[in-house]
């Protein structure tokens, strides 16, 4: 059985040109929006390098069980003590890439780096991948994921071939999730991810929440026990900041099209704010909760 990707196949077919001319660029930037299959598209590539698109082969299931010599994947480490993912990829993460491309090809063929989240490298590890990209050794290729290409550093943007990837379309979204209700997947924009994400909002009791705020109602003391229990929640606090951040947005770009600038302005900077918000909640673990205070009270 092949590994199959939905959408994507300009990509593929852009991938699979180089490769056929011999002249396969040594990385591949892939960008786009989150949870519409960056990483499925680089590990697909990546198979297509090690000789494992095949799933039952020896490579194919060697890359699925991960433990392929020749294919390295770096990101966001889980952090043991408390139970969740790394705000960063360090420097110690990135360190491995430097000995597993300097050391000869298990299987004789290419080597594969796969970095998924590029956006979550600090400074240090981006320098250090930086300096990887500028000297890679011959039969390399490294696939690099990001959900934010403006962040990175344009020198690390300059050395790479870039693949820019879209939402895909309707019936991709349907043959991959039957069972979402429509009203998600529009709002999911041609994302799987974001519409099984979405789809975690037990209930609509967030979306309820943010509608409410947005709406500039006070809210009581039942609401802010809501609050408490979405804090809880594994994926809680990410959920409200994701449906705020939407709607902080739509209101920026309505009001810029109805000429309020000002207005468009200000809905700009609060969901700028929001967006500091979570990264700075998730990267130092900050109290949820009061985070979630925070965020509310940008929709004021």
């Amino acid at each position: 059985m092949a590994a199959r990707v939905y959408g994507h196949q300009a990509a593929i077919r852009q991938f699979e040109e180089s490769l056929s001319s011999g002249r396969l660029h040594h990385a591949w930037l892939i960008s786009g929006p989150s949870g519409i299959g960056k990483a499925t598209l680089a590990f697909h590539l990546a198979r297509k390098l090690l000789g494992g698109s095949d799933l039952d082969s020896p490579a194919g299931r060697r890359i699925s069980a991960g433990t392929h010599g020749d294919l390295l994947t770096i990101a966001r480490k889980m952090d043991p003590r408390k139970g969740q993912l790394k705000g960063e990829i360090t420097v110690s993460d990135v360190q491995p890439v430097q000995s597993f491309l300097h050391h000869t090809a298990t299987e004789g063929g290419w080597r594969v780096v796969i970095v998924d989240g590029l956006e979550s490298l600090n400074r240090f590890a981006a320098n250090a991948l930086l300096k990887i990209l500028e000297e890679p050794p011959p039969q390399t290729a490294l696939f690099l994921t990001t959900s934010a290409p403006g962040t990175l550093l344009p020198t690390l943007r300059s050395r790479c071939r870039p693949l820019a990837l879209s939402g895909l379309d309707d019936a991709d979204m349907r043959a991959l999730l039957p069972d979402v209700p429509e009203a998600i997947m529009r709002r999911a924009h041609g994302s799987p991810g974001r519409a099984l994400f979405l789809a975690q909002d037990r209930d609509g009791v967030c979306a309820s929440l943010v509608a409410r705020a947005l709406a500039g109602e006070t809210l009581d003391h039942g609401n802010w026990v809501i609050v408490t229990q979405l804090a809880r929640e594994a994926e809680g606090f990410a959920l409200l900041c994701d449906l705020l951040g939407e709607a902080l947005a739509d209101r920026a770009r309505d009001a810029a099209f109805a000429g309020d600038l000002p207005l468009a302005a200000d809905m700009a900077e609060r969901a700028c704010q929001l967006g500091q918000i979570r990264l700075q909640s998730e990267r130092f673990n900050l109290d949820k909760a009061e985070a979630i205070r925070e965020a509310l009270a940008l929709a004021h």
